[in-house]
């Protein structure tokens, strides 16, 4: 009976659009993370929230203050690989920098 009803969430949850938008959302958040690196030198992480298919928030953060680009320069390149990638326009991107300890 157990396995009845995990198959039973299984087939919901695939023919479900969530489970699509997680998928390709993490494909966008690698492509944004990829371009960036490419654009910096170091590498981000890319965290994103989706709210009933719009794109609410996509975060932008490096381990540590990015000293190549101009911080305009970067802002302009955090937002334009994030509506390329994610092809559409998230209604806020944070660009963080970790401090550390």
């Amino acid at each position: 009976m157990l396995r009845i009803s995990f198959l039973l969430i299984a087939l919901a949850l695939a023919g479900c659009d969530a489970v699509n938008t997680v998928t390709e959302g993490a494909a966008h958040a690698r492509a944004v993370e990829s371009d960036l690196e490419k654009a910096t030198g170091v590498k981000p992480r890319v965290g994103f929230n989706w709210n009933n298919g719009r794109l609410t928030s996509v975060t932008v953060q490096y381990p540590g203050i990015v000293q190549s680009p101009p911080l305009n320069d970067l802002a302009k390149a955090v937002r334009s690989s994030v509506e390329n990638q994610f092809k559409q326009t998230p209604e806020n991107i944070v660009l963080a920098f970790s401090l550390g300890k």
